[in-house]
């Protein structure tokens, strides 16, 4: 029996890409019963490293065929959720939309992932997470000043936007139900998720406190306490000494003795001070000065690589990454001190339980 919070939760996750297959990883690790349909034409078989994948059994359906779509409707009727990131209208020409779906399970939360969302002028228009956060103002305030904003990875669009808002809706939706006894769909649309995240700064910039040039604000590399900085090694680290006792900590720490620096929230010296500490932070290796910082209160850390992150001593002590079947990965977050999530199982190939889904799910 799957372990997690989310134990006895059963969802459909129509076969998809990115940020909806990591909502389906996400809602399984947590002990959901999630079953993905696959498109019956098959596909690559799944490798230990298709991560996005774990923890999901797979059923094989041809959804040109009507009698697979009543296979697709008959789990639909068992299921607490479903996950689409089709275009707006595909699962509606399939047969599989919302009005069909609640009509067949009234109770079911109907979760829709897309870029631009349902409706807007761009709804049926082709996309990728770094439209999607540049629409909403974020990818504009990323970025050193006078140069081209920086493409993020496609944290902020695609899974923070994305995923995280779906895997929310869902929840809140299957809540919902079970209180009312009525489904409903949840739009998710990545703009929209996108633009949540940055709700802080829209409240900082209508409070004076956030410009629109990059690199001049407290959060966007602009101060010289909040940046990352080469060391002599050619290696990173980062700086996050906002508040003034972590300040002091800091300059403490690094020997700043210029009496520049006594002046923290001076905008106009924060050019001059990041030249400064720049220079100082080129004098040890990124080693010497995790030596001298690491662990403190002056709001250090060393940026990693992939290959070395599983490996801190921190990521080590809380499981923060797990090696399974020969793939290191993310472990299951968030973690429950009594129903804690675990990955259920590898990757599946397309179709590789159909049989086993129908049977245990009641389909004939």
């Amino acid at each position: 029996m799957a372990s997690g919070p989310l134990n006895g939760i059963r969802i459909v996750e129509f076969q998809g890409i990115g940020p909806g297959p990591f909502c389906g990883m996400l809602m399984s690790d947590l002990g959901a019963d999630v079953i993905r349909i696959d498109r019956a034409s098959g596909g690559r078989p799944a490798t230990p490293a298709n991560v996005e994948s774990r923890g999901r059994r797979s059923i094989a359906l041809d959804l040109k065929n009507p009698d697979d779509i009543e296979k697709a409707l008959k789990l639909i009727e068992k299921a607490d959720g479903l996950i689409e990131g089709f275009r707006p209208g595909v699962m509606e020409r399939l047969g599989l939309g919302p009005d069909v779906a609640l009509e067949r399970n009234p109770k079911l939360a109907y979760g829709r992932m897309t870029g631009w969302g349902q409706t807007g002028t761009l709804s049926h228009a082709a996309g990728h997470d770094l439209n999607y956060i540049a629409l909403t103002g974020a990818l504009g305030a990323m970025g050193r000043k006078g140069e081209a904003p920086y493409p993020p990875l496609n944290l902020i669009g695609d899974y923070g936007g994305g995923a995280l808002y779906l895997a929310f809706g869902l929840l809140a939706a299957i809540l919902s139900s079970r209180s009312t006894g009525e489904g409903q769909v949840i739009d998710v649309a990545m703009t929209d998720g996108a633009a949540s995240l940055a709700s802080m700064f829209y409240g900082m910039r209508a409070m004076g406190v956030w410009d629109d040039e990059r690199e001049s604000n407290l959060l966007d590399g602009g101060a010289h306490f909040y940046d990352c900085y080469e060391t002599s090694d050619g290696k990173y680290v980062s700086l996050g000494s906002i508040e003034p006792q972590f300040y002091a900590l800091l300059v403490e720490k690094a020997g700043l003795t210029d009496p520049d620096f006594e002046k923290q929230m001076d905008r106009k010296k924060w050019p001059e001070l990041k030249e400064k500490i720049s220079a100082v932070m080129k004098t040890k290796t990124r080693d010497e000065w995790c030596e001298l910082m690491e662990g403190t209160d002056v709001c250090f850390a060393p940026v990693l690589s992939m290959e070395e992150a599983p490996h801190h001593p921190h990521n080590a002590a809380r499981k923060t990454f797990v090696d399974y079947e020969g793939v290191m990965q993310p472990a299951p977050a968030p973690r429950f001190s009594k129903t804690p999530g675990e990955i259920q199982r590898p990757p599946a190939s397309p179709g590789t339980h159909t049989d086993e889904i129908l049977k245990d799910w009641g389909v004939s």
